[in-house]
């Protein structure tokens, strides 16, 4: 039964009627290629490589926008910013398994909340619309900015140049490319989380196109409230059942959750979605059995 509905989802992702939103999960078995250090990319591990490997106090540790904002309050919104793209931007990684393959099918629309650069890498060669969060920026009304990528250079553009043709990529969190722009401290939530309710976090593009659409988590628990409070309002106007959560060992605050928003939660994991396409994963028996959220 579960090898059948996977079945299915590698179909409709590849197709198109199938949303893959992506959490920090579909970063497993991406590796620093000088130390093969995992890539941060969870609540946890981004707190300890922003903290040189310390932990924070319990009451930091919790989350990364908490931690994110002790670190904002002492050293500068600045030192939080460096801090991602010196990790994201600077230093090389190797590819996750689950990247590779999306990168083989390229689905039109995709939603990743990590803050990596594998997913527009998966697109380099192909013109697509990159969509991306933005928080505490004035004058504008809307928390994003559109860029429109010709397949080799991004270019600013406004909603209304947008070609609907073409990919998108909504990467709600940010990333440092084309240039650095981040969701990350409490302060950045609360000010992005509250424009995203009241409907300017997202495009009209987007709105129109996201209208019926069914979605299939992959690498996200639903374990806290940023995340889900993301996820709430990126699938607002979703399909019946809005779709489909690959998580091994549901808690139950994730069964209910997940019941609220008619997400079905299916006990397999990125791996054996990767076995079901074909895909040889040297890294299954490495993806843990829960992943944190990087946000």
């Amino acid at each position: 039964m579960v090898s059948a509905r996977l079945e299915n989802f590698v179909k409709e992702l590849a197709s198109g009627e199938l949303v893959p939103y992506l959490g920090p999960g579909a970063l497993t078995g991406s590796v620093d290629t000088a130390t093969q250090e995992p890539i941060p990319a969870d609540s946890d591990s981004l707190i300890l490589a922003m903290n040189n490997g310390r932990p924070m106090s319990p009451r930091l540790m919790w989350e990364f926008s908490r931690a994110a904002m002790d670190v904002e309050l002492k050293r500068g919104r600045g030192a939080v910013h460096r801090f991602l793209e010196a990790t994201y931007d600077t230093r090389s990684w190797t590819r996750s398994p689950l990247h590779d393959w999306l990168q083989s099918i390229r689905p039109p629309y995709v939603i990743d909340i990590n803050r990596d650069l594998q997913l527009q890498d998966s697109y380099a060669d192909a013109p697509h619309t990159l969509v991306r969060g933005i928080a505490r920026t004035g004058g504008t009304d809307y928390r994003f900015r559109i860029h429109a990528y010709d397949g080799e250079t991004y270019r600013e553009v406004a909603q209304d140049e947008v070609d609907p043709s073409l990919p998108v990529l909504f990467k709600p969190m940010g990333s440092p490319r084309p240039d650095a722009t981040y969701i990350a401290s409490d302060a950045d939530f609360v000010d992005y989380l509250t424009e995203l309710m009241g409907g300017f976090g997202i495009p009209s593009f987007v709105k129109r196109y996201r209208t019926g659409k069914r979605y299939l988590f992959l690498g996200l628990r639903f374990t806290r409230d940023t995340e889900r409070m993301v996820m709430s309002d990126m699938i607002y106007g979703a399909g019946s059942p809005a779709g489909w959560a690959l998580i091994p060992e549901p808690t139950e605050k994730e069964r209910r959750f997940c019941a609220t928003k008619n997400v079905e939660i299916l006990e397999a994991d990125i791996g054996d979605l990767l076995a079901v396409a074909g895909v040889s994963d040297p890294m299954r028996e490495l993806i843990p059995g829960g992943h944190e959220i990087g946000c």
